[in-house]
């Protein structure tokens, strides 16, 4: 919200900004009347008493400020329009204010301690804009009556049930509700946004049944028994996965439990690291974990408890930081004896219980260094991205040992299991409400399955099934059925990527087809399966057996894989598993023509990257004249037609030949993460950075790129500090418009940056530019540097600062070798 400088306006905006004021200053008391915007953000008020003398007042701002009371004082304002009263620590609002407010038209009331809001609240009749994330609210029926709300945003609250009343108002466009414990509607609806809230509701009997559906997704290392629980807890006894059969990828199955009227979705994920970069795909909040650990194999060390659990527990922590993780100790009857079980049980618990405690603690330092700044209102936004990452709560089970062997171990497993689901301290918005027909529109696919109208691999056309389902439910039109289509999408029952234009029109309802196109290239054994396609496969393709030892080489050396061996490989697989014909083969594998949907789907979640569009034009290549030698001013480099996989790189050779070394008068910014870099995110950014720039040259933890003749270079730094540095050339930059230019593209890159880490709930970002002189520890913090990725580029930035900036250590530089700055046309 801008506020002009009260000396340039004093009888209309003043602006006490950061003033550090405990109360109300008479100079602005005595302006009364003719003061008609005040910003009192960033102080240390507790109240404002005399406020009401400002009685023209039209907006009024008292933001991180220190109020635990709403100010009463404020039903005096009759001519407030605008209130900014977020970041505070206001726990309970009076009867009596709102009704008093007869001109307010915007309230933002967020990140505060409120449990319920007054009565009267809808009695504020001109209020189109509300804000009430980050507080504790259990009920919005207040809100129900405010004819002119446009904007409603409630997020990270306590909300279980919505009135749908609050739904029936028309002029309601913008509704946000994620981070509540959801059940009437489901989170999964609420996900699609006020539309589909609004078509549920319409839907929505009065009678409506229940459902208890749970994602159950088993995860743990490689060998530790997984498959063996899950299809054992399918089977309700010991069920024995021979070494062989393993799972590869990921394998699902659902389990009823009649008398409880539960619904489990099994989802089975592989154990190998390189299975890793896929889970991002499936892995989804509102999920029970069950982590299991070999008993057998674990060694009461650090290391062992850092394999099997830790890195698992930290990676939760990060994308589903409000999950239930159940340990589960498998191999029980290959230990010493009872008393091995009981020690190494112990000892994990024990290490899961530091290792969250340590956690929370890291998070609480943070935020009181932060707080005992001198001047703390500065770093409000960072204090309240920690609050809000100390909200998450992740709750890990006692750990069950058991033995798989033995049928009363399975029983008693699964027993527990369910009297968790069961617990609503544990599960609270385990129970969902539903239209009845959300279940009758699944049961109608299964037999479309069932009956041969959809085929066996279960890829069906929108166009297609919707056509289907209307003959078969005549009161749901298009719009209602695709917001029951995308609520199964999002529990895990089909797959529907919308979002991506190649598949807009397709549906996977069997999502264990769609996850064996992934399996079939995104494997732990590869090498192998190249190995073994045979000569009729490599002549279905006119190549030949050279180009084979070409294609293991290139994966080796290269981490690619030639798109003519992908295609080998996955029609392999599907038709030694479907029933497929010819065209719908080539839809989903693709041919020389075009790209098939397995390699959208695998570039849309930043698996690979295709190599064809590596090779730029060379400007000062040699002109070709008719009839004479034409020799190329570059040696031609080998470019395969193919896909890099940029997590299976081995080094960085190609990227140190190339950037050569680091200059300390680079462009140089620190991005640092809090409590890590996720597993999979530094290769995941190189992915989205590098389909913007080319050329590149990506290694195992750097990569350089490219824009014209400046090169930039990402790097992992997985120290005791973890980072991700970007740094540009200096030698290529001269002149003030180079650095403009160098910073535009820094700015892209850390917009999807910052894009790709709301992927991660759990994660805190800080960025710093490191002093340049040599041996000087010191950095210069950027506070706004997301303002900075939403600024659109037309307006100015950074103006204010000055030519030079000085570190604690009394070092200087020019500023635009530190933060992006639009020089100011006035000096």
């Amino acid at each position: 919200m801008p506020f002009l400088n009260g000396n340039q306006n004093a009888k209309k905006e003043e602006d006490f900004a950061g003033k550090k004021l405990k109360a109300l200053p008479n100079e602005l008391l005595q302006r009364g009347g003719d003061a008609v915007k005040v910003d009192l953000q960033r102080n240390r008020l507790k109240q404002i008493c005399g406020i009401i003398q400002l009685k023209n007042l039209t907006e009024l701002n008292l933001c991180r400020n220190e109020f635990t009371d709403f100010p009463t004082d404020i039903r005096g304002l009759h001519q407030l329009e605008k209130l900014y009263i977020n970041q505070n620590n206001i726990k309970t609002i009076p009867e009596n204010v709102f009704p008093s407010l007869e001109k307010l038209r915007f309230l933002k009331l967020s990140t505060n301690r409120l449990e319920k809001l007054p009565q009267d609240m809808n009695r504020c009749q001109h209020l189109n804009y509300l804000n009430l994330s980050n507080n504790c609210l259990r009920n919005l029926d207040p809100l129900v009556g405010l004819s002119h709300l446009k904007e409603l945003y409630v997020e990270r609250n306590q909300l279980a049930d919505l009135p749908d009343q609050l739904f029936q108002n028309s002029s309601l466009t913008l509704f946000k509700a994620n981070g509540n414990p959801l059940r009437k509607p489901p989170q999964e609806v609420c996900a699609g946004g006020l539309r589909d809230i609004q078509s549920y509701f319409a839907m929505l009997e009065a009678n409506a049944p229940n459902e208890k559906t749970v994602k159950t997704m088993f995860l743990g290392t490689s060998m530790a028994g997984k498959s063996t629980l899950c299809r054992s807890l399918k089977q309700g006894c010991p069920v024995q996965v021979a070494e062989e059969d393993r799972t590869v990828g990921i394998e699902i199955s659902e389990v009823f439990e009649a008398d409880e009227g539960i619904r489990f979705i099994f989802w089975d994920f592989a154990g190998q690291e390189e299975y890793y970069i896929t889970h991002h795909v499936f892995i989804t909040a509102q999920a029970f974990v069950i982590l299991a650990i070999n008993l057998s194999s674990y060694n009461k060390d650090a290391q062992s408890f850092k394999e099997s659990v830790g890195f698992w527990i930290k990676n939760l922590q990060l994308k589903i930081p409000d999950s239930v993780v159940l340990l589960v100790g498998t191999h029980v009857d290959e230990c010493t004896n009872e008393n091995d079980v009981n020690e190494k049980k112990k000892h994990i618990e024990d290490r899961v219980k530091e290792m969250l405690e340590t956690h929370s603690t890291n998070l609480e330092q943070r935020k009181k260094n932060l707080e005992d700044k001198e001047d703390s209102s500065l770093y409000r936004d960072q204090i309240d991205q920690i609050e809000r990452l100390t909200e998450y709560k992740i709750k890990v089970l006692d750990l069950v040992p058991i033995d798989c062997t033995k049928k009363e171990d399975i029983v008693k497993l699964g027993t527990h299991i369910k009297t968790e689901v069961l617990n609503k301290a544990t599960f609270p918005s385990m129970e969902q409400t539903l239209p009845r027909s959300y279940y009758e529109v699944e049961k109608d696919i299964k037999e479309l399955q069932e009956n041969g109208d959809i085929a066996e691999y279960g890829i069906v056309s929108q166009s297609t099934l919707l056509y289907e389902l209307k003959n078969r439910h005549d009161t749901l039109d298009d719009d209602k059925l695709k917001l029951i289509l995308q609520y199964l999408h999002r529990i895990g029952v089909m797959m529907w990527y919308k979002e991506i234009p190649e598949l807009a029109d397709s549906l996977f309802v069997e999502p264990s087809f769609l996850i064996s196109l992934f399996k079939t290239i995104v494997r732990h054994d590869l090498v192998q399966e190249l190995n073994k396609i045979s000569s009729e496969q490599l002549k279905s393709e006119n190549a030949l057996a050279v180009q084979k030892k070409r294609w293991i080489s290139d994966y080796k050396h290269r981490a690619s894989l030639n798109n003519v061996a992908i295609r080998i490989l996955v029609r392999s697989e599907l038709q030694k598993n479907y029933r497929i014909n010819n065209e719908d083969l080539e839809e989903v594998v693709g041919s020389n023509k075009k790209e098939g949907i397995l390699l959208s789907l695998l570039k849309h979640f930043d698996v690979c990257l295709s190599t064809k569009h590596n090779s730029p034009l060379n400007p000062k290549a040699n002109e070709f004249c008719p009839k004479k030698n034409w020799v190329p001013s570059n040696p031609i480099v080998y470019e395969p037609d193919a896909c890099l996989f940029p997590s299976y790189l081995p080094d960085n050779k190609q990227v140190e030949d190339n950037w050569v070394s680091d200059n300390p008068e680079d462009l140089n910014i620190h991005v640092y993460f809090l409590p890590e870099i996720p597993h999979g995110f530094f290769h995941r950014l190189v992915i989205r950075a590098c389909s913007l720039y080319s050329p590149y040259w990506i290694g195992k933890d750097q990569c350089m790129l490219c824009c014209g003749d400046r090169r930039f270079l990402l790097r992992e730094r997985r120290d005791e500090d973890q980072f991700i540095e970007i740094r540009c050339k200096e030698t290529e930059l001269e002149t003030v418009e180079d650095f403009q230019k160098a910073w535009e593209v820094i700015r892209k890159i850390m917009i999807r940056l910052n894009k790709l880490t709301e992927q991660w709930q759990g994660l805190y970002l800080t960025v710093h530019s490191p002093c340049k002189s040599s041996d000087c520890d010191e950095y210069f913090e950027w506070n706004d540097w997301q303002e900075w990725l939403e600024d659109s580029g037309t307006s100015k930035f950074n103006i204010g600062l000055e030519e030079k900036q000085t570190c604690l250590n009394g070092h200087q530089r020019r500023t635009e070798f530190l933060f992006p700055r639009t020089p100011d046309a006035s000096t």
